[in-house]
């Protein structure tokens, strides 16, 4: 691949937890064991992650915590094509502005999503990336919680990361005045839902159940 290519490419990336008993969806223990939360967070990285090469944009990468010798995160190597990388230490934004330079790197644009999303499409991804090529600095994917399944970058500030309230209901508000703080020109996709609480498990499809 020439250098102009791999600057025309999209970068996927998918920010994912190891899936150890008792440490993933711990939210979903008290309805699933230990073992059943672990389980459903493992479909649901491999649903994202087949999203994301099912779109076609560009490579997909699966950002690992805490690092990359989880055999999960191995098979979903093997079985997706995924590039393997480690958040590393710091707080989500700090994390998620160090993947977000990575890609940047190499690429024109770069979208990034979690790991527990069961209404993520590759279309849905296709039409963040759409955004980005038409010029905007950001496209975001709202959550119905108040967060966000999906931000996409043409260009990354440490702005839009610092000292967010993360896992709170006003971390898409902060995020919106962030950007307009920036003065960036910006999007946002429907809003999705996320599986994060007990009672989301009713609306999970059935075979991701």
């Amino acid at each position: 691949m020439t250098a102009s290519a791999a600057e025309s490419a999209c970068r996927v990336m998918v920010f994912a937890r190891a899936p150890t008993p008792g440490e993933a969806k711990t939210r979903l223990i008290p309805a699933l064991g230990a073992e059943g939360a672990a389980a459903l967070h493992r479909r649901l990285v491999m649903h994202c992650l087949r999203a994301a090469g099912d779109s076609r944009l560009g490579p997909v990468e699966l950002w690992c915590a805490p690092d990359t010798s989880d055999p999960f995160f191995r098979e979903c190597e093997r079985r997706i094509g995924a590039g393997l990388h480690a958040q590393g230490e710091g707080d989500l934004g700090a994390r998620m502005q160090r993947a977000f330079e990575s890609a940047l790197a190499h690429a024109a644009r770069a979208i990034l999503v979690g790991s527990d999303i069961p209404a993520l499409s590759a279309q849905y991804l296709r039409d963040a990336d759409q955004a980005l090529a038409r010029g905007d600095d950001a496209v975001i994917g709202p959550a119905e919680d108040g967060g966000y399944v999906l931000i996409g970058l043409s260009r990354c500030d440490p702005e839009l990361f610092r000292d967010i309230p993360w896992g709170g209901p006003e971390v898409m508000a902060e995020t919106r005045r962030r950007i307009a703080s920036l003065a960036w020109r910006s999007s946002e996709l429907p809003v999705l839902w996320d599986v994060d609480r007990p009672e989301d498990l009713g609306r999970l499809p059935q075979e991701k159940r």
